[in-house]
């Protein structure tokens, strides 16, 4: 754990850095789930690639779990119901990104392109660069460009539909 910990804090950091201001998940916290997460797996690692490819994983689950569990609170445990032709038009979040329809969307990519997906979940959720998901998927960086900006539209899409 010593060996990876600095790490996978910095990609802690970096997944809740497009989170809102007050989120309630700290980095700290965020890594300490992932690597119990990781323990519980029981997986032989086959190197580096395929554990942080894991790591982004665990962590993008812990994030969505959170939202699910904010957003079912938010939305009206134990709060009285209101017709919807005598409530008020809620103000649109800005900067925040959904990401249960983050991830509902990555799982549909899966379906079309597990790689482009896993590319998107390192990303976003595990904070990687290009150079480092080159290193770690063995891919050139021209390919990496390209496989990402599609993925990029495709998702930028699909979350305006």
């Amino acid at each position: 754990m010593p060996l990876v910990y600095g790490h996978l804090r910095r990609l802690a950091e970096r997944s809740l850095f497009s989170e809102r201001r007050d989120h309630t998940l700290q980095h700290t916290a965020l890594v300490h789930e992932a690597y119990l997460e990781l323990v519980r797996m029981d997986v032989d690692w086959n190197d580096r690639a395929h554990f942080y490819a894991l790591a982004a994983r665990a962590m993008r689950r812990i994030l969505v779990d959170h939202a699910r569990t904010r957003n079912r609170h938010k939305r009206g445990s134990g709060v009285e119901h209101v017709p919807l032709d005598e409530a008020p038009e809620p103000p649109a979040p800005e900067g925040e990104v959904d990401l249960v329809a983050l991830d509902e969307a990555l799982e549909r990519l899966a379906v079309i392109d597990r790689r482009k997906s896993e590319m998107l979940e390192m990303r976003y959720f595990g904070g990687l660069k290009q150079e480092e998901m080159c290193d770690l998927l063995g891919l050139s960086p021209a390919t990496i460009k390209r496989d990402l900006a599609w993925a990029r539209d495709w998702l930028r899409t699909e979350l305006e539909s």
